[in-house]
């Protein structure tokens, strides 16, 4: 019950569709009971006295009262439906806007084919519930209950008998209900494995060709299928078995009330259009008695679904914005690390990490892969916090600035160029929303990204497809640049920022980075260590440890890890 009135929170803002489709279902169900009502009369009129004007307008009176069913029948889908929708888009919207600012932990845990089938698959199952179980509530429970009223009020001993069946019903569509919403939901889990697989597999194509893993893949997705629709199997089975049930129930009420019925009739103790008059009714209540049975189940499908999408959105984020963050200037941008530790589940790959880069200095974080260089900037962004220690910027803890301000003064080009499906000119404009074409070319200028940029055939209004597939390594990286570039905030982070680039490509941005780094703290990554020869200080990282710190001439004399380095490095370029 919880999840449902949540559910139905969502189409509050909608209010004035429901009650419209509530009144078109009161109608539409209400006619059931008048026509019910209506039949003994009618059959009295016609039979027994002989009234041909009745007879006459009979038809069309039919005609007219299926006409206006229709109207209502109309109204009741449209508003309900439209309803459903809207309530279903803003929890589509929520669901990504509560996503999209959770921090990197959660998307490391969660797999991006799941959360994709959530959003698009589970909130489907929720639309489609969402206006069955209102027009449940409103068209059929109000047929139901206008229709028992016609068959008490015909013959209440009858009527007792008839509704016998009902409670019979409630145990069967319990139990089945809770398999529908087992099955559904575990059914949704295994659209969301299969969902990675087809993510994982068209947004790495390249390799999947190189290394002709087309049919290994293949396998994966159909076994991944294949578990699905064992669900979906089970699913419709128990959907499959509700109206056969209801169906063998509600016989047992119509042979009971033929049996008694037909006994009084025999008896003269009620007429033949008395008699006729209840069956009617009572056929009548069948049907949205089932039509509920039928709403439950869609009800426990749509649940399923429902709690699923709320685990999303109940997510909460590890890192919190402080309440009262402060605010960074242009001239804060000297960075601590004091005896930093830091763990993903419990392997450190940061331990009692201390350095400083003073304000405009450039300093590289140089070692062998996996020593914690890309975690360590990663904590100066707060893409995650640290176990233990501090970072500082400026005066302030991260964990006591503004989020908003922390990343409006850091411009971040990763070694992973990533890029939207997007143009060009669009591509670098993020880094300063609103920014003039003028600037964006000043800085595609700054990145050496102006001349290839020009030779496309829409120059800067080019689309670059998914991804940037349609640029080289070295265009990508560059336009990358150019977007931080553009940000021109006074803390740079550059994680292998000229890995894709050839020699000539890198010499040019390299000349770009070192203007761009004038007055600014940055952090360089790099394991081509004759990009960081002039840096300011050099961290050598091992195991997550500083090893060593210093200039490059004073690290060589010293002999030690970045010493070695160097010498295995430059004799293998040479």
């Amino acid at each position: 019950m919880a999840v449902f009135k949540r559910l139905l929170l969502y189409m509050k803002p909608y209010w004035w569709r429901i009650v419209l489709a509530a009144l078109a279902s009161s109608a539409y169900g209400g006619l059931d009971a008048a026509f019910a009502y209506m039949v003994e009369p009618l059959l009295k009129k016609i039979f027994v006295t002989n009234d041909v004007f009745i007879f006459s307008i009979l038809p069309l009176a039919i005609i007219l009262i299926f006409v206006f069913r229709g109207i209502c029948r109309y109204l009741n889908d449209y508003f309900m439906r439209t309803a459903a929708q809207l309530a279903v888009q803003d929890v589509r919207n929520e669901i990504f806007r509560k996503n999209i600012v959770l921090d990197l932990n959660f998307f490391h845990r969660n797999q991006t084919g799941s959360l994709m089938s959530r959003i698009v698959n589970d909130v489907a199952m929720m639309q489609d519930g969402v206006g069955g179980i209102v027009t449940g509530l409103f068209r059929d429970a109000i047929g139901l209950v206008s229709l028992i009223g016609v068959i008490f009020y015909r013959d209440w001993h009858l009527a007792i008998i008839s509704i016998l069946v009902i409670p019979l019903s409630i145990y069967p569509a319990q139990y089945l209900g809770k398999k529908i919403k087992l099955n559904a939901r575990k059914g949704q889990e295994e659209a969301g494995d299969f969902a990675n697989i087809l993510q994982e597999s068209l947004s790495g194509i390249k390799v999947v060709k190189a290394f002709s893993l087309e049919k290994i893949m293949v396998d994966q997705f159909v076994r991944a299928n294949r578990m699905y629709y064992e669900f979906v199997r089970k699913l419709i089975k128990y959907s499959s078995l509700s109206s056969p049930i209801m169906e063998v129930i509600t016989s047992l009420g119509i042979a009971a009330v033929v049996f008694f019925g037909g006994s009084k009739v025999m008896a003269n103790t009620l007429t033949a259009p008395e008699f006729f008059s209840f069956i009617t009714a009572m056929a009548l209540v069948y049907s949205p008695l089932k039509k509920l049975i039928a709403a439950y189940s869609e009800a426990q499908r749509c649940l399923g679904a429902s709690e699923r999408v709320f685990e999303i959105i109940d997510a909460r984020s590890e890192i919190i914005d402080a309440p009262d963050g402060k605010t960074l200037t242009r001239d804060d941008n000297r960075v601590e690390f004091k005896d930093v530790c830091f763990k993903y589940q419990d392997d450190y790959v940061l331990k009692d990490v201390c350095l400083v880069a003073e304000k405009g200095q450039m300093v590289a974080l140089v070692g062998p892969s996996g020593g914690g260089k890309s975690t360590l900037v990663s904590l100066i962004a707060r893409f995650f916090d640290t176990n233990s220690g501090q970072v500082q910027i400026g005066p302030h803890d991260i964990r006591d600035i503004s989020k908003a301000s922390l990343m409006g003064n850091i411009a971040l080009v990763d070694q992973e160029t990533v890029l939207f499906h997007d143009t060009v000119a669009n591509n670098i404009r993020y880094g300063k929303p609103g920014a003039t074409d003028d600037e964006i070319m000043a800085a595609a200028q700054a990145a050496y990204a102006h001349d290839f940029i020009m030779e496309m055939p829409d120059g800067y209004g080019t689309s670059i497809g998914d991804r940037g597939v349609r640029l080289s390594g070295g265009q990508r990286q560059r336009i990358c640049i150019a977007r931080a570039i553009l940000k021109n905030a006074p803390i740079l982070i550059l994680d292998e920022a000229t890995s894709a680039l050839d020699t000539e490509s890198e010499q040019m941005v390299q000349k770009a980075l070192d203007n761009l780094m004038q007055d600014r703290t940055t952090f360089v990554i790099a394991h081509r260590l004759s990009t960081v020869l002039h840096a300011d200080k050099i961290i050598v990282l091992e195991n997550g440890q500083v090893v060593e710190c210093g200039t490059h001439q004073g690290l060589l004399q010293n002999n030690g890890l970045y010493s070695r380095l160097c010498s295995q490095q430059f004799r293998n370029e040479k």
